[in-house]
């Protein structure tokens, strides 16, 4: 008697401190409830924690510094503002001549609706605009402007002139899932891949002359490149290329038609075929695949598409990966089927539940990028 005593009150303060619910099985509208509560939380904490450092105009990530400049134009449509990274040019470069490029960014490009940023690099170096900390700051960036101006996280778009471009050839591949569209202006590619700009529209602005570390020749081939993986893939790798006859690095402006380009799009958080190949600073997750970050190394791919409420594995490096999905991504009251070279490694209903709502938007840190649900995958042996 006192064991089923001691039960019951033990039952009771788990209900009361909310153990028990969030640890049951939501339905679908329970689910979206609790998506948006959860996420109204947290964007209210998050205006609260990024107010000082737009008011101040410098974001701070450990030691380092990112100071912004920012223009806002035309009214805040219904579905929230767009918003416009723009990188500038310099590199390894004394800071005055970086400030000076800085300064002059916020003014090069204007369009007719949203916010758009101009951050000063945190380093005055060839890479200022893809080390490792970069994703960290460009993630706090986007979320605080999501709180700060309604900007609309399916409409932020990235770009970037000079050693800018540089940053745009490296960093559009490697958050390609927090983009909507991306343009590439004068910047050399380096060792970067254009694999993961699947389902990420992308731009190239080159001057025919602007021949410095074969920057013209490179546009040209990744172009060619971006040319290939659309044949292969109907349905992905939007993009264009514009080598502008007769203009150097400079190219009196024409690619400012980048803008008007990008604003067409929106990012899909759920895209059907998701293409991920690590880049030189490994990432966790990309769209709705997750991954053991500490196990994952540059080179490593996974590939996935989905159908309904089935999912193929085409490809993966990983021998353990995880499938995130939400009610906007199938009709999760419905078996889940996900298959992998013919085999089904995975077929039943699963379970939303409120802590996977919590740590995905916590983790991710993007409110459209929020789940209820996941699959955990282990691959048979010998892949």
């Amino acid at each position: 008697m006192r064991s089923k005593l001691f039960l019951l009150v033990s039952l009771l303060v788990e209900m009361c401190l909310g153990t028990v619910s969030a640890q049951k099985k939501l339905t679908g509208e329970e689910a979206r409830l609790e998506i948006q509560k959860q996420v109204k939380t947290f964007m209210q904490e998050t205006r609260e924690k990024y107010r000082s450092m737009w008011l101040e105009g410098v974001f701070r990530c450990d030691t380092l510094q990112m100071p912004i400049l920012y223009r806002t134009f035309g009214e805040s449509p219904a579905e929230g503002r767009s918003l416009y990274i723009s990188m500038h040019g310099g590199g390894n470069a004394p800071k005055a001549l970086n400030d000076q490029q800085w300064k002059n960014q916020i003014y090069l490009y204007t369009p007719k609706e949203g916010v758009y940023i101009a951050p000063r690099a945190p380093f005055d170096d060839w890479n200022m605009w893809f080390r490792p900390q970069m994703d960290q700051f460009f993630e706090m960036l986007i979320l605080a402007a999501v709180a700060e101006f309604n900007v609309n996280p399916d409409k932020v778009y990235l770009l970037g002139y000079s050693a800018g471009g540089d940053g745009v050839w490296r960093m559009a591949p490697r958050m390609a899932d927090r983009w909507a569209a991306a343009s590439m202006m004068a910047g050399h590619p380096g060792e970067a891949s254009q694999l993961n700009l699947r389902n990420l529209p992308f731009m190239i602005w080159m001057g025919e002359l602007d021949g410095a570390y074969n920057r013209n020749t490179l546009a040209v081939q990744k172009g060619k490149v971006l040319d290939s993986l659309q044949l292969a893939d109907k349905d992905g790798y939007v993009h264009e290329t514009h080598i502008i006859q007769g203009s150097g690095h400079w190219m009196n402006r024409v690619d400012t038609a980048a803008i008007a380009w990008m604003a067409q799009y929106r990012r899909n958080p759920y895209p059907e075929r998701v293409v991920w190949r690590q880049e030189e600073t490994v990432r966790g997750s990309m769209y709705w695949l997750a991954v053991d970050k500490a196990e994952a190394r540059p080179g490593m791919e996974l590939i996935a598409s989905k159908e309904g409420n089935v999912i193929t594995v085409e490809r993966s490096d990983y021998p353990e990966f995880v499938i995130c999905l939400n009610d906007d991504m199938m009709d999760l009251d419905k078996p889940v089927t996900v298959k992998y070279k013919g085999k089904v490694l995975f077929r039943g209903k699963v379970k939303r539940d409120a802590s996977v709502i919590s740590r995905t938007l916590q983790e991710g840190g993007d409110p459209r990028l929020v789940f209820s649900a996941e699959v955990k995958i282990e691959l048979p042996s010998g892949k």
